[in-house]
């Protein structure tokens, strides 16, 4: 197999405004560099001056050279039978895309990042840029932010990466979607266009009916898995009847789980219905049992068709929550389903238990402790917001508790971000809590200690 590593200099950062200034490409086939192209392109616009400033690149050093459509056939051919590499490959790739498409001709490759690539195989560096990454490994760029050095620079890494671990490099490579097969409906150029950001995205079926909904930190990515799975047969059914798809940011990683969650449930898609109980196998389960005690045990999802306090992504994680809880509460073993005895639990010899399990502590007492924890699993009836980004610069994210209820989120203009935090509630959209809300807020502040977090007064 050969590889193509590639990088350009553009008149900007993206590739649906921007176009190329200079192109610089190496053939390498696993052992050495075969082959190599380079040009400087005219871009038939204006280099802005801080691009200038940044490459060296000026618009009378563009003047005479190619126009992109004069070296397109070129580059075509040194392409072949090829896989696309580049440092940040979605740029690179972007730019190929986007000028290929002008010339009414659409450049499809398998490609590889060297960025997704290295945080694996050389993991532990502290910046993963080109220029940083390159220095503390010991690759000299000579030229930088310029085509030649930096895709030169590239290829040594892409060496260096191949040599260490050429099976885990290999399964970086993404494969282009094949547009015969999918959808006669569903738009390429629409794929294409999908932001790697985070947001929800929809699946809707040739009749217009939504078949499927998620979430994802980088939802191109995402959909592009869903349409080249081909490894269960739900997923190749899906993948078959997807004729359209529609996103929408959230900015928030926190929101986007809320808003996939409410969605769901509003909608109920086909696809949908085994999604929790393959996300969150296992949740906190409260039963009431023969003698009135409460009794709080981690439970398989799939084995009940009760809705869990909390959910879980393990039995681990799930058992060991309880077991915290049951320390912090004076909780019966036994009746939390972590100890199996005829007669007390342990923790009752070490009278860290009030002997619930032999009835004497009353099932009242017992049973007050866990209603408190349940009436405020939460937040502890405090009041607060989480601040989070927002789908764009100009905006931030806001999760609004208020007395341990989750009242709705929103998105506040960083002007009005810089103000008391009484102007911020507007721009809240209400939504009514239930289990699933409170167990996802639950679940993402759990794992996200570093959350930032507003307190606000009780009301």
């Amino acid at each position: 197999m050969n590889f193509v590593i590639v990088d350009v200099e553009t008149t900007g950062g993206s590739p649906k405004s921007s176009k190329i200034t200079e192109i610089a490409m190496y053939k390498y086939d696993g052992i050495q560099i075969i082959d190599e192209y380079a040009s400087l392109v005219n871009p038939e616009i204006e280099i802005p001056e801080f691009i200038v400033r940044l490459t060296g690149i000026t618009n009378d050093l563009v003047k005479n050279a190619p126009k992109f459509y004069e070296i397109a056939k070129t580059v075509i051919e040194f392409c072949e039978e090829t896989t696309f590499v580049a440092h940040n490959v979605s740029f690179d790739y972007g730019m190929f895309r986007s000028e290929f498409k002008t010339l009414g001709y659409d450049f499809r490759k398998p490609h590889l990042c060297t960025v997704q690539a290295a945080r694996q195989i050389i993991p532990g560096h502290d910046s993963y840029s080109l220029g940083k990454l390159s220095r503390s490994i010991g690759i000299e760029i000579k030229n930088r932010h310029r085509a030649g050095g930096d895709a030169f620079a590239t290829t040594k890494l892409f060496d260096l990466l191949y040599q260490k671990n050429k099976n885990k490099l290999h399964s970086f490579i993404k494969e282009e979607l094949n547009p015969k097969a999918i959808h006669p409906n569903l738009d390429m150029d629409t794929i294409d266009e999908l932001p790697n950001k985070i947001g929800i995205y929809l699946f809707f079926n040739e009749f217009n009916q939504i078949i499927y909904i998620g979430k994802s930190i980088s939802i191109k990515n995402r959909v592009l898995q869903h349409l080249r799975n081909k490894n269960s047969s739900k997923g190749i059914r899906m993948g078959e009847e997807i004729a359209r798809i529609e996103h929408r940011l959230t900015g928030s990683e926190l929101i986007a789980l809320l808003l996939e969650s409410e969605l769901i449930k509003k909608h109920q898609p086909k696809f949908n219905r085994k999604l929790r109980k393959s996300r969150f196998p296992y949740g906190l389960f409260d039963n009431e049992n023969k003698d009135g005690y409460l009794e709080l045990t981690i439970q398989s999802i799939e084995k009940t068709e009760a809705d869990p306090l909390l959910h879980f992504t393990s039995k681990k994680d799930g058992v060991g929550y309880l077991m915290n809880l049951g320390a912090k509460n004076k909780l019966c073993q036994k009746l939390c389903g972590l100890y199996d005895s005829h007669s007390s639990c342990f923790q009752y010899e070490l009278k860290e238990c009030n002997g619930a399990c032999i009835g004497k502590e009353s099932s009242k007492n017992y049973n007050e402790r866990i209603q408190k924890f349940i009436d405020g699993l939460m937040y502890d009836y405090s009041s607060f917001l989480v601040l989070e980004k927002g789908r764009n610069r100009n905006e931030k994210s806001i999760i609004l508790i208020e007395n341990g209820i989750y009242k709705g989120y929103g998105y506040v203009p960083y002007p009005v971000i810089k103000q008391d935090t009484s102007r911020w509630l507007p721009y809240i959209e209400s939504f009514k809590e239930d289990r699933d809300n409170r167990s996802i807020i639950n679940g993402f502040l759990r794992k996200n200690e570093k959350y930032k977090r507003i307190e606000l007064d009780h009301e």
